[in-house]
């Protein structure tokens, strides 16, 4: 089969002597968009890479020199946009329509894959139609005024200030601000939104004076038939104070957001109520004229708002991130209080943290041992990603609840607290930039040798503790547990006969899942009053007392959130295997800590019989595996931090810069701390 190749885009002299020699057509092809279509096509930029202006000089000499062509393409453009309904784009493109934040997403992926097709005497039909390259607001702000006001000129425009009457462009921009005004004061007044501002619970709503502010306005412009107001006007005025407050009472809500925590459709409730408030904010002067040019000025600015928000109603990406910012912050606002406790600043804080590793390293030694044994069970591979889960959590969870420390779970957490002291730092005053990052390079160092010291605490006790528990099993039951799994508990650390490299990332994937768990945990607890409502829950205030309900709230509050983040990365750790050999992938698990205990048992299982380059490439494997630990779930987390604060990724940089001159400076800082105590960064 033969396919014709596709037409040569024409140029506009071309374009417009096939469709315009005879403009008394014109009046008739009103329905025929595809031409106007074709025409923004010609004119439309095909890359904007060095772009800084698109210039349409031609098309206006060509209207001005022919007056068939502007006639024509005036009849042609006025029959097209006549009494087009356009207050959806205005009220609906851009802005959230529910506060389900998945169905949102699934909403705006679809009609990018097909578009939502309006009526056709809506002007969204004409803009879909005409405008779909989600680039074109780009480019078509890039056009010179001048040009922009020439062609308006030439092809007689009216202003939208014309008549006040239906299906006029001013009813149509008072219709939607209306309907934007009542959403807003709709949602506004949801009791979940109130809550968060308990501020106002006594005032009077800004939502519903700016609603009544705004009907009398309205009454008042078709009852004195006025088409706009002046900048003097009282009730204009009126609105722009309340519109503030308004804005003010969501900042506020948002700002609550750390002491009373947040819920995902508490959170997109507000987002949507902003991005309402930000709209009318474009709206509202568009009421205003202060002199005859203004009209025009004003007609041309809503007509790129609506190409605009046109062209980014189906904007996945935007969404995401203005859905997840402030979750995330609330989040790693949790773990770095959390990840606090894991940085030491003085010589009895890094051994005592060495000595809460090596209680880790213990746990983790007989998780080793009892994983090896569930392994030779006769079961399937959910059974034993049921076992192998149960195994991992009730160990991290051990870990967690006796006060001791896995290494790899603090750079999930410290990744936080090292950028709230970068935050701290860029909002310094009169503090030279060197000196700012400086300070973070030795806040840095703190929390390097913090982790280094509990690698060192983890890796030494664990592999002694299962070389003993091992051998402890074998006097006893004279059985060497290892004894047919030896070499590929050996095997899988080496990272150039294995993919443990592979699989220590996917295990720093799930360390900083963890930490995105825990957070989440407690934000949701707190915006749930958890606490509260158990220290005043009547039944266990009967049965416990108060004094012990108290307490166990406390406990709750201090320790819930770590139980499920270490629940779910122990199911994380543990099934991850299972899943690969349902899907037929190569996929597992490699931590450093469990790494060092199953060589031991490795080493044991063989008698000891291990060449030496196998044992060289499962020690020189552990290093690898918990290198790749700390710098996936750190890179995560870092990246997740720096999100959350708004933080330029320009400030990595001299960050790095200045953190490897400290390195270079006092190298044994990232290591040892010195004899003295260190001030906090």
């Amino acid at each position: 089969m033969r396919f014709r190749k596709p037409r040569p885009k024409a140029t506009l002299e071309e374009f417009f002597k096939i469709n315009f020699e005879e403009n008394n057509l014109w009046e008739y092809k009103a329905d025929e968009v595809d031409l106007l279509a074709e025409l923004v096509d010609i004119i439309r930029p095909k890359d904007l890479k060095g772009v800084y202006s698109v210039d349409i000089s031609d098309l206006i000499k060509l209207l001005r020199e022919n007056e068939n062509y502007s006639a024509g393409f005036s009849k042609y453009l006025k029959g097209i946009l006549k009494n087009k309904r356009f207050n959806k784009i205005l009220t609906d493109a851009g802005i959230l329509t529910d506060a389900d934040f998945f169905y949102e997403v699934r909403k705006r992926m679809f009609a990018k894959l097909i578009p939502d097709q309006p009526k056709k005497d809506t002007l969204e039909y004409v803009l879909n139609q005409v405008f779909f390259v989600k680039t074109d607001p780009i480019w078509i702000r890039k056009i010179p005024y001048e040009q922009i006001e020439s062609l308006f000129d030439l092809v007689k425009f009216s202003s939208i200030y014309t008549s006040v009457a239906a299906k006029s462009p001013l009813a149509e921009l008072l219709f939607a601000i209306d309907a934007l005004i009542h959403r807003i004061a709709g949602r506004a007044m949801e009791s979940e939104v109130i809550k968060m501002v308990p501020e106002y619970e006594n005032l009077e709503s800004p939502f519903l004076e700016f609603q009544k502010e705004f009907a009398l306005l309205t009454e008042k412009l078709i009852s004195e038939k006025n088409n706009f107001l002046t900048p003097k006007d009282l009730g204009y005025k009126q609105l722009l104070i309340l519109h503030k407050q308004c804005l003010e009472y969501v900042q506020i809500a948002f700002k609550n957001s750390e002491k009373y925590g947040i819920s995902l459709r508490v959170n997109q409730s507000l987002l949507r109520i902003r991005q309402q408030l930000f709209r009318l904010q474009t709206l509202l002067p568009l009421l205003v004229l202060e002199d005859v040019d203004c009209a025009r000025k004003n007609s041309i600015k809503l007509s790129f708002d609506l190409i605009e928000y046109n062209c980014d109603k189906t904007n996945v990406r935007k969404l995401i991130s203005e859905s997840t910012q402030l979750l995330s912050y609330e989040v790693t606002q949790h773990t770095a209080k959390t990840g606090e406790h894991y940085i030491t600043k003085d010589r009895n804080e890094y051994f005592k943290m060495f000595w809460t590793a090596a209680g880790g390293g213990i746990i983790v030694a007989f998780a080793c041992i009892i994983k090896v044994f569930l392994s030779m069970m006769d079961n399937s591979a959910f059974g034993h990603a049921f076992f192998y889960s149960l195994n991992y959590a009730f160990a991290f969870i051990g870990i967690y609840l006796c006060g001791f420390t896995l290494a790899t779970k603090q750079p999930a957490m410290t990744a936080s607290a090292l950028i709230r002291a970068l935050e701290v730092g860029r909002k310094s005053q009169g503090v030279d930039e060197a000196e700012k990052h400086k300070a973070f390079a030795e806040f840095f160092a703190r929390v390097f040798r913090s982790q280094f010291i509990a690698f060192v605490g983890n890796v030494l006790f664990a592999f002694p503790v299962a070389l003993l528990g091992i051998w402890l099993i074998d006097e006893a039951f004279n059985y060497n547990l290892a004894l047919t799994k030896w070499y590929k508990l050996i095997n899988d650390l080496s990272p150039i006969h294995s993919l443990a490299i592979f699989h220590a990332a996917i295990a720093g994937v799930f360390l900083f899942l963890s930490g995105i768990i825990a957070g989440s945990v407690a934000n949701r607890d707190k915006h749930e009053q958890m606490y509260y409502r158990i220290q005043e829950h009547p039944l266990l205030k009967l049965s416990l007392g108060r004094v012990k309900t108290k307490k166990l709230s406390e406990w709750y509050e201090k320790r819930w959130a770590g139980i499920v983040s270490n629940f779910w990365f122990g199911v994380f750790m543990g099934s991850t295997a299972s899943i690969g050999i349902f899907l037929g992938l190569n996929i597992d698990i490699r931590h450093i800590t469990f790494a060092s205990g199953n060589l031991a048992l490795g080493i044991y299982g063989a008698n000891y019989n291990v060449s030496n380059a196998m044992l060289f490439w499962g020690v020189f494997g552990i290093g690898i595996i918990g290198l790749i630990n700390f710098l996936v779930s750190f890179g995560l987390s870092m990246g997740l931090a720096f999100r959350s604060r708004n933080i330029p990724i320009s400030e990595v940089r001299p960050v790095i810069s200045s953190i490897w001159k400290h390195f270079k400076r006092k190298p044994a800082s990232f290591f040892f701390p010195s004899l003295r105590s260190e001030n906090k960064a």
